[in-house]
């Protein structure tokens, strides 16, 4: 035997937004091992950046963490169908209020690849338009526009730890902002 072969996938639970099952898999070298795998629709965030070049973040209560962070606009799909880029679009709008006349894709990461199927399109918006907020009833999320150098300084500085904001930031700057 030259591959992994997965011999049975157990839902174990199902949740509001990802369900966690038990896999039974086969290894190359014949033994059998149980993993753990959990189920994710997929999700979308975007990086909106502002005439003056500054990006807008959002700031948010995380109970994983109990606490706020400091993020890029994301959310999930609505479906496994829905197209990252009408998400993307869509989260941006909700959680600050914004359109913007150009979007384009920026990156695609996946998560956690250890245990999770979560992936993660990540959008750059510009030429953005001022609007009103649009949270869903159980989101409370401030917004505020930072420089890219700002954020950059924060993520080495440990006060940004998200993963999604992390390579969307880095990954900005490094392709938009080489000049600076």
């Amino acid at each position: 035997m030259e591959e992994f072969k997965r011999l049975e996938r157990n839902l174990v639970a199902h949740g509001a937004i990802l369900d966690y099952y038990q896999d039974t898999i086969q290894i190359p070298n014949g033994n059998v091992a149980k993993w753990d795998f959990i189920k994710h629709k997929g999700a979308a965030a975007i990086v909106p950046v502002d005439d003056e070049g500054r990006l807008i973040m959002v700031k948010q209560y995380r109970n994983a963490l109990n606490r706020d962070t400091l993020e890029i606009p994301a959310g999930g799909l609505n479906s496994e169908d829905e197209p990252t880029l009408d998400a993307a679009v869509r989260e941006l709008k909700e959680e600050t209020g914004f359109t913007a006349r150009n979007v384009e894709l920026l990156l695609t990461l996946c998560t956690t690849v250890a245990y999770s199927n979560e992936k993660i399109d990540i959008y750059l918006a510009t030429g953005l338009c001022a609007g009103k907020q649009h949270l869903d009833e159980d989101e409370y999320v401030q917004i505020g526009a930072y420089t890219v150098d700002e954020l950059a300084e924060r993520i080495y500085a440990g006060e940004i730890q998200d993963a999604k904001t992390i390579a969307a930031v880095l990954a900005y700057k490094d392709k938009y902002c080489k000049d600076r």
